[in-house]
């Protein structure tokens, strides 16, 4: 059929293949494909395919020009369901100041951090890779002139100091006074920014297995007022 359109001055695509083993097929495929004449004709797997079976079928060395997912993308199998919930970090008062609050819990990790805060990425100054994200109070603000040392927010005899590094503030506005303040991207501009992110990382934060824990600290001031609370709520309960 392909040199019936070739004959016809029409150009065959590609092929597709969604069953059985795609790395092997694929190479034959390939190799058929070019000892024909269509060197250029791309090669589509698809079946129900996951990132960890694309990694193994790349590792295998499979020709395959085009991925096609669709069940495992729209609905993860490992993680179907995202769960988050609200907790409260301060109270605005009549003046417009805030009183932090802070939810105390038995899980360290369960503790939230009070205030009102935003959370920075910091990035190498040579290399321009993501190093860590820091929470910090929205009022705070960084030097980079100055060397930055963070805080591990659970063990926090970890911390890493940086002295020549850049950072981006994360947090936009999305709504204000209930309005939309935030210019909705296109579907090209997310796929852009995500491939944009992705790339900033270390090969070793996006491995699928075992990665690198990507480092997400409190600044002093932050971890400052976290233990000051605690300690408060921990002589309160004593008495």
């Amino acid at each position: 059929m392909f040199k019936e359109l070739k004959a016809k001055g029409k150009k065959p695509l590609g092929i597709r293949l969604d069953s059985g083993d795609l790395a092997y097929l694929t190479k034959k495929a390939r190799k058929m494909l070019d000892e024909a004449g269509f060197p250029d004709t791309v090669i589509c797997a698809s079946g129900d395919l996951d990132e960890k079976l694309v990694q193994s079928l790349k590792l295998q060395g499979a020709k395959i020009n085009s991925w096609g997912i669709g069940t495992k993308l729209i609905t993860s199998a490992d993680m179907p369901a995202l769960g988050g919930v609200y907790k409260l970090a301060g109270v605005v008062n009549e003046d417009g100041s805030i009183t932090p609050k802070i939810k105390v819990s038995d899980n360290s990790a369960k503790i939230t951090n009070p205030g009102d805060k935003k959370i920075v990425r910091i990035y190498d100054g040579v290399t321009g890779k993501a190093e860590a994200d820091l929470i910090m109070f929205r009022n705070e603000v960084i030097d980079e002139t100055k060397p930055l040392t963070i805080v591990h927010p659970l063990e926090t005899w970890k911390k890493t100091t940086f002295t020549n590094y850049k950072v981006r503030e994360l947090s936009v506005k999305i709504v204000e006074n209930g309005k939309l303040v935030y210019k909705m991207p296109t579907l090209k501009e997310i796929a852009a920014y995500a491939k944009t992110e992705m790339e900033s990382f270390w090969d070793e934060y996006l491995r699928i297995d075992a990665p690198h824990i990507f480092k997400v600290d409190l600044s002093d001031n932050l971890l400052k007022l976290k233990t000051d609370m605690l300690e408060e709520i921990r002589k309160g309960n004593a008495k």
